[in-house]
């Protein structure tokens, strides 16, 4: 009876709204708990504690994945909205995310080279600053480990959602724009999904920065790729 209900859909499903929700409680009570991490480190606690195989939870937790592509298109709202201003800063953009994506893979591959990181762990560490999808993609293609590059790559969003607003406002950049840039090139989707809460604006561009960053680091890999081979 109980493996029934742990490998039915419903379960993976269930477990991550109610972690979900209980996570965002925490985080009305104490701002510094972003929900996807206390959210991630309930599940993770729940399936250890119980010895629930991984894939009875992911049977459920696929369902939504679906939603993540509705949920990508969605951006392009905020994206027609402020279409003048985006044209008006589209140089600014492109330049500041070129700049972005070049310093991300050039600082990992250089921070995990000083700590004497082998050539698997560099590779896999190199596209992180984009979305699981194309990052998992471009790993693969280089020959590294795509599975420790989503958990990379998850970890970027994560840590960027948490402070990145805090350090650039540390820094005295407090205009929308360069917020949603700078967080969009750096924390991907779920950056962006953290800076829609302070503002649409702020979402909008790191929605379009996140686009434009992954098309960047893909062809920045070209060369690498050709190098490796």
């Amino acid at each position: 009876m109980a493996n029934s209900i742990l490998q039915h859909p419903l379960f993976g499903l269930s477990l991550s709204v109610i972690s979900y929700a209980l996570a965002n409680l925490l985080y009305q009570r104490w701002r510094f708990m972003h929900p996807l991490f206390s959210c991630t480190g309930f599940i993770i606690i729940v399936l250890v504690s119980f010895r629930i195989p991984y894939e009875d939870f992911k049977r459920g937790a696929d369902v939504l994945t679906l939603l993540l592509g509705p949920a990508t298109v969605a951006l392009g709202v905020p994206l027609y909205k402020y279409r003048e201003l985006i044209r008006r800063n589209l140089a600014r953009v492109l330049i500041s995310v070129l700049a972005g994506s070049i310093t991300g893979i050039a600082a990992s591959a250089v921070i995990v080279g000083l700590l004497g990181g082998s050539q698997s762990i560099i590779l896999s560490m190199l596209p992180k600053s984009v979305s699981s999808a194309i990052s998992i993609e471009i790993a693969a293609r280089l020959g590294a480990i795509p599975e420790l590059t989503a958990v990379l790559t998850t970890l970027t969003g994560l840590l960027g959602s948490m402070f990145g607003t805090r350090i650039l406002r540390w820094f005295r950049i407090r205009d929308d724009i360069s917020i949603g840039i700078a967080i969009g090139t750096a924390a991907h989707g779920i950056g962006t999904a953290r800076v829609f809460k302070d503002s649409e604006q702020q979402g909008g561009f790191a929605g379009l920065s996140m686009g434009i960053c992954g098309i960047m680091t893909s062809i920045l890999f070209i060369p690498i790729y050709m190098w490796l081979k």
